[in-house]
């Protein structure tokens, strides 16, 4: 492993994570120019965006030969997502969780990854797999952004703040702010290509020179890579005060992760793309449990508090020590199995389970209407008269 591939490796970097920043200040704005809300444009817009890089390196590393880097990016980059990205950012501010994502995304997006699950156990991805994840992800899209404009043309407030009798002056800077929103994106979009090229020269170079599988890579280095944008976003977000724009962002790269990434990669793949037995045994498994684990967490009052985020970004340290353990066959790989089988993840599970039910049974207490007025003027009369 020489300077040049370090090198390499570096500037992919640089490249994705400014390519990301450019992708997201030029389709956020054009976003917001069209009335959608911040969660919305977290859910659409900005996740999709944020989630370029993936769609860069998966279809360079399946096309150059790599299937596993291309997997190991999308598995790896969802688990960095919610225990790191998430964890990381709810550190800083605990982040408030919408009753639509509730509802509605983070359902979707376990589901998805439950399907690609299922797909995977013949040990391929084909093409009609691929259509099948592109279709669902356009659905997904398609329902979100109609609901969103229904919920819109129903609030008075909305259109209040949308007159249709808007200055006249004001379309020549709106439309240069256009303009410079579609050079951002086109911009964004040439150094996500640039530094996709970069990073998938560099991490195959590495994996290589150390002997270990593109897998192991893709979980790891370019996992963590292609997510920097997201982990930006959610920190820039959550410090602007835009907590649903972060949770949004995160639920809906994953589903775009999924539905675009590997459904576009698995489409243009001649032979699909060949799922590692390891992958199938544990890392899919592992980004099932995951997007699992974000549903209860959301549910304990509508938000993702300190210590629930210290506990994903510990999850997420946990996870980067089995791989490199495994990856090394340490000697204490056996002893950190068990443990994390049979003690750590099952205590972590009826924990998140037991503060979920407590906490349901608590906003269910509070949510019972109070006796009315009337019913209380009752009481008190027939107490005197007892």
């Amino acid at each position: 492993m020489n300077a040049l591939v370090v090198l390499a490796l570096v500037a992919g970097f640089v490249l994705l994570v400014a390519g990301g920043e450019s992708l997201v200040r030029g389709a956020g704005s054009l976003a917001r120019s069209l009335g959608m809300s911040s969660l919305v444009v977290g859910l659409t817009v900005v996740s999709f965006t944020t989630s370029a890089p993936e769609l860069a390196v998966s279809t360079d590393a399946a096309l150059s030969g790599y299937p596993g880097l291309a997997v190991g990016n999308v598995v790896g980059s969802n688990i960095a997502n919610i225990l790191l990205v998430l964890g990381a950012a709810a550190l800083f501010v605990p982040l408030a969780v919408n009753s639509q994502v509730v509802r509605a995304d983070i359902p979707v997006m376990a589901l998805l990854s439950l399907a690609v699950l299922l797909m995977a156990l013949n040990g391929n991805l084909g093409r009609v797999e691929g259509a099948v994840l592109l279709a669902a992800l356009v659905a997904y899209v398609t329902v979100t952004v109609l609901v969103s404009r229904r919920r819109a043309a129903d609030d008075p407030a909305a259109a209040q703040a949308d007159p249709d009798d808007a200055d006249a002056a004001a379309e020549p800077a709106r439309a240069k702010r256009v303009l410079l929103d579609v050079g951002l994106v086109i911009l964004g979009t040439a150094l996500l290509v640039a530094g996709a090229r970069l990073l998938v020269y560099g991490a195959s170079a590495i994996a290589t020179a150390l002997g270990v599988s593109d897998l192991l890579i893709g979980l790891t280095v370019v996992a963590v890579g292609t997510s920097l944008p997201e982990l930006v976003t959610c920190v820039v977000a959550v410090l602007r005060g835009e907590r649903d724009m972060a949770v949004g962002n995160i639920v809906g790269s994953n589903v775009f992760n999924i539905g675009a990434v590997l459904g576009l990669t698995a489409i243009i793949s001649p032979d699909g793309i060949a799922i590692a037995p390891a992958a199938l045994r544990f890392d899919l498994p592992i980004m099932v449990a995951v997007a699992l684990i974000l549903l209860p967490i959301a549910l304990t009052k509508l938000d993702v508090a300190r210590w629930e985020g210290a506990l994903l970004v510990g999850f997420y340290v946990a996870y980067i020590t089995y791989l490199v353990v495994q990856a090394t066959d340490h000697a204490v790989l056996e002893p950190f199995s068990a443990a994390m089988l049979w003690f750590v993840i099952p205590l972590t599970v009826v924990w998140l389970l037991s503060v979920m039910v407590h906490e349901l049974r608590t906003r269910r207490r509070e949510g019972k209407p109070r006796p009315t007025r009337t019913a209380r003027n009752v009481k008190a009369e027939n107490g005197p008269s007892a």
